[in-house]
């Protein structure tokens, strides 16, 4: 491990840098930081259990097989810490959250980061959903890929914290993901699952072309209330737009 000397940390100002797998070749980290944070990482794994965090586990994997982490910095002279966030958070994006260690992408990443001209096209020219059923709103931030290979609907029908009354009176579900529906299912029935929260899901199919025309791609920013946690939101009255 190469430390840097105080003339070099001064001279880097704010960087991004990646921490790569000598055994492959492969990105398995990527910061930010000044000084000599970048060192950091190694350094708190000799002090730290084997079981901590994946980093951890594949730093001392490394070190095992008698090898060096390797660094790299990827960007410096950064001047602000808010503009090597969002390089971090570019770089995330580019190489994957599924190829890297790091717990999360970073704030916001998601509303302005890797994304096809499509996706673009559909964030920003979504009209405003009409309801004119009752619906029920799934916000699947967490679990949504722009993957052509996720399943919508195993994602969205399971596990829900709802009012199984209320909802099995609700025949619609609209899968959500920054505020724009991505898909819609017509709900058979909702159950309550084996599992020690007691959160239920529901089984149904993709609806028909008739509904899903009507909402597919449209915008629900204006059901939501900004800062909610609830990723559940039933529109349940709509002559008097009841939205929780």
């Amino acid at each position: 491990m190469t430390k840097l000397s105080q003339s070099t940390v001064e001279k880097l100002k704010y960087y991004v840098y990646i921490l790569k797998d000598p055994r492959n070749g492969n990105p398995f980290y990527v910061g930010k930081g000044q000084g000599a944070r970048i060192n950091q990482h190694e350094l708190g794994a000799l002090e730290t259990n084997l079981d901590e965090i994946e980093k951890i586990k594949t730093i001392h994997e490394i070190k095992k097989a008698g090898k060096k982490v390797e660094y790299v910095i990827a960007r410096s002279g950064i001047k602000t810490n808010a503009q090597a966030f969002e390089v971090e958070c570019a770089l995330i994006d580019y190489i994957g959250m599924s190829n890297l260690t790091n717990i999360v992408s970073g704030h916001h990443s998601a509303e302005s980061g890797l994304m096809s001209l499509e996706e673009y096209e559909i964030m920003y020219q979504a009209e405003e959903a009409i309801f004119n059923e009752p619906v029920l709103l799934i916000n699947i931030n967490h679990l949504y890929s722009k993957s052509k290979d996720v399943d919508l609907y195993e994602i969205t029908r399971k596990y829900w914290k709802v009012s199984i009354s209320r909802a099995n009176k609700i025949k619609i579900v609209c899968a959500t993901y920054l505020g724009i529906i991505r898909e819609v299912f017509e709900v058979e029935e909702w159950k309550l699952s084996r599992r020690d929260d007691k959160r239920a899901y529901f089984v149904g199919t993709k609806a028909k072309k008739s509904i899903r025309d009507k909402y597919i791609h449209k915008s629900v920013k204006n059901y939501c209330k900004k800062g909610s946690q609830n990723p559940i939101k039933y529109v349940d009255d709509v002559k008097k737009k009841v939205i929780r």
